[in-house]
């Protein structure tokens, strides 16, 4: 068990020291955005009160990775399968940079392999809340300092 900011987890889960799943990967994208935990402190205090949205990330499964959909991107689905009961199964023939090419609206985390994903967001998200920094599992464009 070792403490790390969120820039050194990203960093450590880019050489493969420790494994990140998804969303969690997501979120530390997010703390990114802060430089001091008492920037996210009055961030957090100043919009508590806005409200928050309960999501359901759904796969997409590619020929070369898979696409986790959020709420917003333009491949989500309107219905979402919330139980599992449908067996809803979302594939298609195409890669993954075909469907980054085709798309316009994003809110997705791409996944090509276990150690290689990459968060795309170019919506404006709800309640105040802030995107997570778009970090390529691959670079190190980030600076928090949380």
């Amino acid at each position: 068990l070792q403490w790390s900011s969120p820039s050194e987890a990203i960093k450590r889960f880019k050489s493969q020291e420790i494994w990140i799943a998804p969303p969690q990967f997501y979120e530390l994208c997010r703390l990114c955005n802060f430089s001091s935990l008492s920037e996210l402190h009055k961030f957090s205090s100043d919009r508590a009160l806005e409200g928050c949205e309960c999501w359901l990330p759904v796969m997409l499964t590619a020929s070369d990775g898979y696409i986790q959909l959020l709420p917003g991107d333009e491949l989500y689905p309107e219905d979402p399968d919330y139980t599992g009961e449908k067996k809803i199964i979302m594939s298609t023939d195409k890669k993954v940079e075909e469907l980054m090419k085709e798309g316009s609206v994003f809110h997705r985390i791409v996944i090509k392999n276990i150690n290689d994903l990459a968060i795309y967001v170019n919506i404006q998200a709800k309640y105040k809340h802030i995107n997570p920094l778009m970090i390529n599992s691959d670079c190190s464009n980030y600076n928090s300092k949380l």
